[in-house]
C-alpha cells in the first residue's frame, strides 16, 4: 500500500529526516512514536506533498508519488487530518461535509450518512458553526470528513492531543471501526491507543527510524514503548 525509502527532507539548511524508510500493507494502522521534534509530523506532510522531500522516494498502490501535488493524492485516495483540528469554522458542520463531497465528488446524502455513522451524535450538530464544537467534536469531524468519497490512506497527525479521557476513548473507537477498512499512518503519544490499534509501530528519533516493531506481543508492552518518549 505504502513504501517510503531513504527519505530526506530538511526546512532549510536544517534536515529533519534522514534515510527514513518503512512501509505498510492494505489494511494496516502503522503508529509513529517518538518525542516532540522526532520529525513525525514532517514526515505525513511530505507523504502528502505538502512539503518536499531532498532524496528519496514514496511509492502509493505500486507508484511513485514523490512530486505530486496534494490535490491529486487526494482524488487517489489519500487524506491528511492535521493536529491543529482545522476545521471552517464559519460553516455548518453540514458544510464542512459538502465541502468534502464537492471535492471527492461523492453524493452530499451518501457523504452525510458516512460520517454521521460513525458518530451519531453528530447528526444533532448538523446546522451549527463548526468552530462551536468542542475540541473533540472537531476531531471526529475531521475524521469523519476524511472518509468521504473513497479513501485508501489516511494519514493522521495526533488525533488524541489534548483531548478529554472520555473523547479519546471514542475517537479510539471511531479509528478501530476503520481497522480493515482504509490503511492509515497515525501520528500518536497516546501508548494505550497505540496499544489497541497498531499492526506496526515505528519509533522515530531524532529524525530517523529508530526501529519498526510487528509483533503484537512487543507492541502490548507500553513500558518499552513509553521508553522512547
Amino acid at each position: 500500500m505504502l513504501e517510503v525509502k531513504n527519505l530526506d527532507v530538511a526546512y532549510g539548511h536544517a534536515k529533519v529526516l534522514h534515510d527514513v524508510s518503512f512501509d505498510i500493507e492494505k489494511g494496516q494502522m502503522a503508529f509513529f512514536i517518538g518525542r516532540n521534534g522526532a520529525g513525525k509530523t514532517t514526515l505525513l506532510k511530505t507523504i502528502m506533498g505538502l512539503l518536499k522531500a531532498q532524496n528519496g522516494s514514496i511509492t502509493y498502490q505500486r507508484n511513485e508519488i514523490s512530486g505530486i501535488s496534494p490535490e491529486e493524492l487526494y482524488l487517489q485516495g489519500m487524506r491528511y487530518v492535521g493536529q491543529e483540528k482545522k476545521v471552517f469554522s464559519n460553516l455548518t458542520v453540514r458544510e464542512n461535509i459538502e465541502i468534502a463531497a464537492y471535492a471527492s465528488r461523492e453524493p452530499l446524502d451518501q457523504a452525510l450518512e458516512k460520517v454521521t455513522a460513525i458518530y451519531p451524535k453528530l447528526k444533532s450538530f448538523l446546522e451549527m458553526r463548526a468552530g462551536q464544537l468542542s475540541g473533540g467534536q472537531r476531531q471526529i469531524l475531521l475524521v469523519g470528513r476524511a472518509l468521504v468519497g473513497d479513501p485508501k490512506l489516511l494519514l493522521i497527525d495526533e488525533p488524541t492531543q489534548g483531548l478529554a479521557a472520555v473523547v479519546i476513548e471514542e475517537v479510539g473507537k471511531i479509528l478501530s471501526g476503520l481497522k480493515d477498512r482504509v490503511s492509515a499512518v497515525i501520528v500518536e503519544q497516546n501508548l494505550a491507543i497505540v496499544k489497541q490499534l497498531a499492526d506496526r509501530v515505528y519509533i522515530l528519533k531524532e529524525g530517523k527510524v529508530a526501529r519498526g516493531i510487528t509483533e503484537k506481543s512487543e507492541i502490548s508492552d507500553t513500558q518499552k514503548l513509553e521508553a522512547y518518549l
